[in-house]
């Protein structure tokens, strides 16, 4: 047990992360930025992250890199495959000059994903309903396990080849790793179901398959993993199961930072990230059938759960007592006295999302402030921004400031 966890006074202070070092403790995290229209980078992506760069954060993660067609939430998304390099350095490139470093979140969405944009089948522990695409996911052979591990490799090692100083691989949500984790969507019989040790076998399987392609590749890439701490739904992940899965992690040595999160993109979203839930906003954002489900039934889709400043620190606290890899805080951290209270705890980084969507420049404003901390983020909560996803992810109050455009 880490009873007495490292102390850091000091958020702006630089930080090693596996091989590289980052300027500073905060990580710009995963937001998908509707950016891709063609499965590739834009200069619109590039200054989706750019932003972020040059307003100070230490690390901008590109949200989200699929390892496979089918693995993609929607067809619009990147997946990792070598006509994506070329433009991927030139993303790496333009965040390097910012003096920042890149992160590439690699995985397969699982259930999650949308067979019917993807125009590919998804993958389930078991044969699954997705309401929004309106299609089965089909339930996942080992060979089709083996053919996503595999892909997870490939999508580090092409990272690597497109400049990326880290890769964070998507352990939570309900994605396919996640689906398997959790109970409630995991009732297979095999040896991938069942027991905590069996769903947990596609999360280490796929975290050992990319650090065996990170050290062969050198090992100069830091590896990641966000993970459910829980799903925030009754018979799915629960935090006693997810901190023996970290444990198991840990033990296993394939990851540099575990970044940990909650909430099922399937059943419960709001569980993550809290404040206002966008009913009107989210069934705007559809069309037909979809949009009318969303306004009969959204309220229980999109629960409603309370904001307050780092609100999953509760449950991340029982993690950082029984663990000693670094672990990176998210959820509620919009000011330095927030930041400070989670180096305080033993947190090696904090990750904001909303916060930089409002002011990609608000790290260097809170990092001018000095010892004020007079400085407050301009987000409100409201999480309106939540359906832009679809179109162009934007705050809706704030949209890009001009004056970091250029």
């Amino acid at each position: 047990m880490n009873t007495a966890p490292n102390v850091f006074t000091d958020v702006f202070s630089e930080a090693k992360l596996g091989p590289i070092t980052l300027r500073n403790r905060i990580i710009k995290a995963a937001t998908f930025e509707a950016s891709t229209p063609d499965a590739l980078v834009t200069e619109d992506l590039i200054n989706y992250h750019r932003l972020p760069a040059a307003g100070g954060v230490g690390m901008t993660t590109v949200a989200y890199c699929a390892v496979a067609p089918g693995g993609r939430t929607d067809g619009w998304q990147i997946w990792m495959r070598p006509q994506a390099v070329p433009g991927l350095q030139k993303l790496t490139e333009a965040v390097h000059a910012e003096g920042a470093a890149i992160s590439a979140q690699i995985g397969h969405a699982g259930p999650v994903a949308n067979a019917r944009t993807n125009k590919a089948t998804a993958l389930a522990p078991v044969r699954f309903f997705n309401p929004l695409s309106m299609r089965f996911a089909k339930k996942a052979t080992i060979d089709d396990i083996r053919e996503v591990t595999a892909a997870h490799a490939d999508a580090a090692r092409l990272a690597i080849d497109s400049g990326f100083d880290a890769v964070e691989i998507h352990l939570g949500h309900n994605y396919l790793a996640s689906s398997f984790l959790s109970p409630l969507i995991n009732r297979r019989t095999d040896e991938l179901g069942g027991s905590l040790y069996n769903r947990a076998k596609v999360a280490r399987g796929v975290v050992r398959a990319v650090r065996d392609a990170v050290d062969k590749a050198g090992g100069t890439i830091a590896v990641t993993a966000k993970l459910n701490m829980s799903d925030g739904i009754r018979g799915g992940i629960s935090l006693d199961e997810s901190l023996q899965t970290a444990k198991w992690l840990e033990e296993d040595g394939g990851l540099d930072a575990i970044e940990l999160t909650a909430g099922s993109s399937l059943v419960n979203p709001m569980y993550l990230f809290r404040g206002d839930a966008p009913v009107k906003e989210f069934a705007g954002a559809f069309k037909p059938p979809i949009s009318w489900g969303m306004r009969t039934v959204g309220k229980g889709f999109l629960r409603e759960y309370p904001y307050r400043e780092a609100y999953l620190l509760r449950e991340a606290r029982q993690f950082r007592a029984e663990l000693k890899m670094p672990l990176i805080l998210l959820g509620g951290i919009t000011n330095r006295d927030t930041m400070d209270k989670a180096m305080a705890e033993g947190f090696e980084f904090v990750a904001m999302g909303r916060a930089l969507l409002a002011e990609p420049d608000l790290i260097n404003r809170i990092a001018a402030d000095g010892d004020a901390h007079s400085v407050k983020s301009l987000c409100t909560h409201c999480n309106k921004c939540m359906p832009t996803i679809y179109s162009h992810t934007h705050c809706v109050l704030t949209g890009a400031p001009d004056a970091l455009v250029r």
